[in-house]
């Protein structure tokens, strides 16, 4: 039983760092989909001022959505990405659970490794999709574009 209860208390040291990891892909997938959101209401927000829009505007209307839709593809593909990796990071806890617990289960070592390592490559795919779209984002800002108006009187 003591025997037991200390091959427990090994993994559960050992799966401390992959619920770290989880917890910072939480915090990501939180930061993410608030990105989405504020895309999706963008969108939404000025299709509804194209119908009304003259020519020019509707043509900076068509452009300013062409330039939504790619960030809401970035940030899609980021979440799924973030969430195989978070996946993938279970998978790898209880690999090491399974291992050191049953004692009928096979060596999972590799296979444990290799699923961690396609958790971190996923995951470094998904950030580089974040950064994309934040660059996108941050490329497209236009401080001081508009003028402001003369006070009445």
């Amino acid at each position: 039983m003591a025997a037991d209860l200390d091959q427990i208390s090994r993994v559960i040291q050992l799966s401390v760092a992959p619920v770290f990891l989880l917890t910072g892909i939480g915090a990501l997938l939180g930061v993410t989909t608030t990105r989405l959101a504020r895309i999706v209401d963008r969108a939404r927000s000025i299709e509804t001022e194209l119908s009304g829009a003259s020519a020019e505007r509707g043509t900076q209307i068509r452009e300013e959505i062409g330039t939504l839709t790619r960030r809401a593809r970035l940030i899609h593909r980021a979440i799924t990405l973030c969430v195989v990796a978070a996946l993938l990071v279970c998978a790898v806890i209880v690999g090491l659970f399974i291992t050191a617990y049953y004692a009928w289960s096979p060596d999972l070592t590799r296979l444990v490794a290799a699923v961690f390592a396609l958790g971190l490559l996923s995951l470094i795919a998904g950030l580089l999709c974040f950064l994309r779209e934040v660059y996108i984002a941050t490329q497209h800002l236009r401080f001081g574009v508009v003028t402001p108006t003369a006070p009445p009187g």
